[in-house]
């Protein structure tokens, strides 16, 4: 593995990884000072982008869709323009694994699959095959060359108490839930080993409470298994009231500023224990939140108020995410 870079990048869909638009995001970057980008590997529905040899991705045929035909040659010429690539695969909302292999799905207590509000099914994040399944994604897409994996919804569904009795969790060693994310991601980094580097998506508010939030994301337990931590800091997603500040959307500097601040205490705390701390490296807004009253339109303007408002704390690197991967940022 290179160096620790100090990362600046964005989110590119699996459809925005191919053609026109792929080229446009190219530019993107090599016209700015961003040098990354975050590429899904396997995506929120569990399916897989590119045409893997995994065994279980082809027994069920979460490989039936791909998008991204040529990964390798892609993240070649990323390299030749010195471009750091980071394969974002979502772990445990899987509702095409639940589907397929009901076995590794949450259940509820009459053992039926279990679906969230929006009716959504996940995997049970305590069955290890369903670790193992992942860990083998993330090291076939370190393999064709990719600098970094980073795993998201790496987390329990929210509404943690709700979910609890609801659900019946496979979990014969009594793990808490932090534990059990925690040892998820101590396995996947002891078995990438060196071929490339791991990082964690968390809540924002993980940076700011002192538990797990009941959806196992603790931020001290996390920190100390990653090589690098994504507080998902995006103003519209606070509520009101958060940090003294009554429409958290419309202060996007202020929310910011907060959450880095309350993220470099607990490493701080946590650094007097151990040598093993993620260095901090936030999502920022570059989205417009609609459904969030009141909000505003999010434009460069708002994204270089969220970034000035960690870098004036030391904290320079960030990911940018717009869900269609259209960017405001010049």
């Amino acid at each position: 593995m290179s160096a620790k870079p100090v990362v600046k990048g964005i989110y590119v869909s699996a459809w925005s990884s191919v053609g026109s638009k792929f080229e446009q995001l190219i530019e993107l970057v090599e016209q700015t000072d961003l040098n990354a980008m975050v590429i899904d590997v396997k995506n929120d529905s569990g399916q897989v982008t590119y045409p893997s040899t995994v065994p279980l991705v082809n027994e069920i045929g979460a490989n039936s869709h791909v998008i991204i035909q040529d990964m390798k040659a892609k993240l070649q010429r990323l390299k030749q323009k010195h471009i750091y690539t980071i394969a974002r695969l979502v772990v445990f909302k899987d509702p095409y694994l639940s589907k397929k292999k009901s076995m590794y799905a949450m259940k509820n207590r009459d053992g039926s699959v279990w679906k969230d509000a929006k009716g959504v099914a996940w995997v049970d994040p305590y069955k290890t095959d369903v670790w193992d399944y992942n860990i083998q994604i993330a090291n076939e897409v370190a393999s064709l060359g990719f600098d970094e994996i980073q795993f998201d919804y790496v987390r329990f569904p929210e509404n943690g108490q709700k979910v609890d009795r609801e659900v019946l969790f496979d979990n014969p060693k009594k793990l808490s839930k932090a534990e059990d994310i925690a040892s998820f991601l101590h396995r996947a980094k002891e078995q990438i080993g060196n071929k490339a580097y791991i990082s964690a998506d968390v809540f924002g508010l993980t940076t700011s409470l002192p538990n797990d939030m009941g959806i196992g994301q603790d931020w001290a337990m996390i920190s100390k298994e990653v090589h690098f931590i994504s507080p998902m800091l995006y103003p519209s997603h606070y509520t009101s009231g958060i940090y003294g500040i009554k429409s958290p959307d419309l202060q996007p500097y202020a929310v910011i500023h907060q959450a880095v601040n309350d993220a470099k205490w607990k490493n701080h705390q946590l650094a007097r224990s151990t040598s093993q701390v993620a260095q901090i490296r936030p999502w920022y807004q570059d989205f417009t939140a609609t459904w969030v009253k009141p909000h505003k339109k999010y434009g460069v303007i708002d994204v270089k108020e969220q970034i000035k408002a960690a870098k004036e704390q030391g904290i320079e690197q960030f990911l940018l995410w717009n869900p269609s991967s259209t960017y405001s940022y010049r």
